[in-house]
């Protein structure tokens, strides 16, 4: 038996490390986790190199839930991606999402019983990064995003939605520097200093101001982390429509349309680093 479900990244409207309540949007991005039956253990890799303790810990998540004994069945897992790592865009949620759908999905056909739920994957693969610590707040806003496309503002203490709904279709740009950020290194003490600012951004965000919301939290945590601010500055000034630094970093997010796309991918070509192109996601995890 083989299955493959994709999953992609998203970008940070407002971080939640300061508050416990986020906002993310989906986008094009993404990780495709392919998986086959094997007589027994549990086998990981992906195109990248990381390490796969992640990816294991997910798929005996979803076989403890199961009492699925990796001596009785085994899954062999293989993931590629097109999400830079270790960049602020939701990389390991991504792949989280994509490795416990693909689990359940698996044992359930296997064993004839039901997969997983939605949510039930989102809380499963949450909980696999933060015993993995890889994500601070448990990043309830970055899975679902993923998991669910669209935009999502989010309690992410309580693993609540306070909106959920599809994201405006546009091209987004992102420029990715010379170097990597883990959300798990990220100096949380220094983020909560900036919480009564980032509640002004939070607020934009609950009024669907989306755009207001992006710009200020990537400001607030450009300048907490030591961010150029000048990089989502020079994409405004270039007519984007919003950006701002996404997640702990390192990658900047722009939100521009047809008019804006080039000016604004020609604003970020002096600084060292690549700019990547997408769009926003609605469609979310899926099986291929």
């Amino acid at each position: 038996m083989k299955k493959t479900v994709r999953s992609p990244g998203s970008a940070t409207i407002i971080n939640a490390i300061a508050t416990g309540f986020g906002s993310a949007f989906g986008i094009g991005l993404d990780i495709e986790c392919e998986a086959q039956t094997i007589p027994n253990s549990i086998e990981c890799a992906n195109d990248v190199g990381a390490d796969t303790g992640l990816m294991e810990l997910c798929v005996q998540k979803v076989f403890n839930h199961y009492d699925v004994n990796s001596d009785d069945f085994g899954i062999s897992l293989k993931t590629k991606s097109t999400l830079p790592m270790a960049s602020g865009l939701s990389s390991s949620s991504a792949s989280s999402n994509a490795i416990v759908k693909v689990a359940s999905e698996m044992v359930a056909e296997e064993f004839d019983v039901e997969p997983l739920s939605d949510l039930e994957v989102v809380n499963m693969a949450i909980d696999a990064s933060l015993d993995a610590g890889v994500t601070i707040t448990g990043s309830f806003d970055d899975a679902t995003a993923s998991y669910f496309g669209g935009v999502v503002v989010t309690d992410n203490k309580n693993r609540e939605f306070l909106i959920r709904e599809e994201m405006e279709d546009s091209p987004i740009l992102i420029y990715m520097p010379d170097f990597h950020s883990k959300s798990g290194d990220s100096n949380v003490e220094r983020m909560k200093v900036m919480a009564p600012l980032v509640e002004t951004a939070f607020d934009f965000a609950c009024k669907r101001e989306y755009f207001k919301a992006l710009n200020l939290n990537g400001l607030i945590y450009s300048s907490a982390l030591g961010f150029n601010t000048a990089i989502a500055i020079d994409a405004l000034e270039a007519g984007a429509l919003a950006s701002g630094l996404s997640g702990t970093g390192s990658s900047f997010v722009a939100v521009v349309d047809d008019s804006s796309i080039d000016d604004v991918r020609d604003s970020w070509m002096k600084y060292d680093g690549r700019v990547i192109e997408t769009r926003t996601d609605n469609d979310g995890c899926r099986l291929l």
